[in-house]
């Protein structure tokens, strides 16, 4: 949030950069739902239950990373004469941009790593413990947001009202059951408790801009919430208002324990028939309380103004500049620390339906529907899968996805045999990439562990 803080526009471009680089994401492995194999499916579903004990590499014993959203690298990053140059480049068009933009963009990173994790049979059914740590960043972005950028002062009126951007990250020690309740149905629960670590939250309700060439005029309505122990705001000061405005933060005595909450995870599975097994969950259904609140704001609507206008768009060096400027249209007020604040982690809701093919039972197809509630970031995904298993030792799963984000294509291949167990999957597959390896869209994912069954 430091750069979004200073500015607006370049915090923007700089996230893009981060979050499109394959370093952070992760939800639960849709494709691997239905893969009897995969020892992780009771984070999906807490009613599943392995048919063997298992112990995780530490570190290692399920990672997940990806990104997904709207807007991808292709969108930011371009090729002038072969070389690689951003959109901010006068060599790339406005229509060259823009046109390939929706109105709202959506940009989602998340990390899942299971750090230690432990399944065994006993009290009446299967269990779980396991350690792990997440996070998540998401962006919405307006398309006016590009337009300002390549534009610049063109006597218009931009609109980057919506704009938001949310980060959290935490620890999660989950304890989980599943059990049997007669022959045909199993219900399974995972309890969490959650250690944050910190949480950001930036939210631009109203952001009319005027740009002339004599004035830059505009409504603001802001607000900035960020909890991380020992976080506080740097001030600047404008001599024209006489006032003191948000333009960065500094750490004093950093800590990695911000917040504590709890989570649920329940589940069901049951045997229609003996080819049809149908299953439902519920995850994530729960809260952290963030200590340090630091809140920077507009104080509701505000009318602002400035005559310092230096940027062109056909010059490269005035963006910073241009920068500075926009950061006193929307200047923030620091507030302090306004105590406690709760926030969902998001919750999550799979609906499965599982075929046995009965003339060949190694064969199972399964449809998933998994819905992420998130507010303005929820999204869904509608996937269609097939799962072999010619062999006792090895198992691979291929998947259809459409969504909010578009067609995907997944895989996993999962060996387990006696003492080990590897498997490596994602649910979408990139097929383009930029000569440095990044996707060039925004939907990419990976997912592998390494574990030990006994």
């Amino acid at each position: 949030m430091k750069t979004f803080c200073k500015s607006l526009i370049g915090g923007t471009v700089i996230a893009f950069a981060l979050a499109c680089t394959p370093a952070a994401d992760a939800q639960n492995m849709q494709t691997g739902y239905f893969d009897d194999n995969y020892m992780y499916r009771f984070q999906s579903n807490p009613a599943f239950a392995n048919e063997n004990g298992f112990v995780s590499m530490p570190g290692l014993g399920n990672l997940n990373v990806g990104v997904d959203g709207t807007i991808g690298v292709k969108h930011i990053l371009y090729n002038i004469n072969g070389k690689t140059t951003t959109l901010l480049n006068p060599g790339v068009s406005a229509a060259e941009v823009l046109d390939g933009l929706k109105n709202k963009s959506r940009l989602g990173v998340s990390l899942r790593e299971t750090v230690i994790a432990v399944g065994f049979k006993g009290i009446g059914g299967y269990n779980t413990v396991s350690v792990g740590a997440r996070a998540d960043l998401n962006i919405g972005l307006p398309k006016d947001i590009f337009r300002i950028a390549k534009e610049g002062v063109s006597n218009s009126v931009y609109d980057l009202s919506g704009l938001s951007a949310r980060a959290a990250g935490w620890a999660e020690v989950s304890l989980g059951h599943s059990h049997a309740i007669g022959k045909k149905l199993r219900v399974g629960a995972n309890f969490k408790v959650l250690v944050g670590v910190g949480s950001a939250v930036t939210k631009i309700d109203r952001a009319e801009l005027q740009l002339h060439d004599n004035v830059w005029n505009g409504i603001v309505d802001a607000r900035l919430n960020t909890s991380v122990k020992g976080l506080t705001y740097k001030q600047g000061y404008n001599d024209k208002t006489d006032r003191d405005y948000v333009n960065g933060f500094d750490f004093d005595d950093f800590s990695p324990v911000n917040g504590f909450g709890v989570a649920f995870d329940l589940g069901a599975v049951y045997e229609l028939t003996k080819d049809w097994q149908l299953s439902a969950s519920l995850l994530d259904l729960g809260f952290i309380s963030w200590g340090n609140n630091m809140e920077a704001t507009t104080g509701g609507e505000q009318q602002v103004s400035t005559d310092e206008f230096t940027f062109n768009v056909d010059n490269n060096d005035s963006f910073d500049k241009f920068k500075d400027n926009l950061s006193k249209l929307y200047q923030l007020e620091d507030k302090g620390d306004q105590g406690s604040r709760i926030s969902g982690i998001g919750a999550t809701f799979n609906i499965g339906a599982q075929y046995t093919l009965p003339v060949y039972r190694r064969l199972k197809f399964g449809l998933l529907n998994t819905t992420r509630i998130n507010g303005n970031f929820s999204w869904t995904d509608f996937r269609l899968s097939a799962n072999v298993e010619p062999v006792h030792w090895f198992s691979a799963t291929a998947s259809f996805g459409m969504g909010t984000f578009g067609p995907a294509l997944g895989w996993m291949v999962n060996f387990k045999t006696k003492g080990i167990n590897f498997f490596v999957a994602t649910d979408t597959t990139p097929f383009k990439l930029a000569k440095q390896g990044v996707p060039l869209n925004s939907n990419a994912n990976v997912n592998l562990g390494l574990n030990f069954p006994f």
